[in-house]
């Protein structure tokens, strides 16, 4: 599993949006994580994966802009940020299991058969009435 060096992120405070009042008003709490996937110190196979996530918080230079302003502490919202990107890495690290093609079993067929049987009877009946 990749680890994110906290050095490599880029955090910027923002204002929060919302409400909240003064403090929101006042305050630059909210953080701007950006994290340059191109030059991190990722494996190569989790740098791809993780650009060709179609993620709308991916720049086109392969930038990653998260933002966190749940909290009221520019700490805990900049933990916030690292916590959701090491989510996000840990999940392009995963290699998806590619599926094995597997035929349908004798059992399934005839279940389908006999289904196909059934709703043509079905729909049969339900012509005009002839006297």
């Amino acid at each position: 599993m990749a680890v994110i060096n906290p050095l490599e992120v880029e955090f910027s405070a923002i204002r929060a949006q919302g409400p909240g009042g003064q403090n929101v008003n006042k305050v630059s709490c909210a953080v701007h994580a950006r994290f340059d996937i191109g030059a991190s110190s990722l494996p190569q196979h989790v740098k791809e994966r993780m650009l060709a996530l179609s993620d709308a918080r991916i720049t086109q230079e392969g930038v990653l802009v998260l933002k966190a302003q749940q909290s009221r502490s520019l700490e805990q919202n900049k933990e916030d940020a690292l916590r959701r990107l090491q989510e996000l890495v840990d999940r392009a690290s995963v290699v998806p299991v590619t599926r094995r093609p597997t035929r349908p079993t004798r059992g399934s067929q005839l279940r389908r058969l006999d289904s196909k049987a059934r709703s043509s009877q079905t729909k049969a009946l339900r012509g005009k009435v002839s006297d």
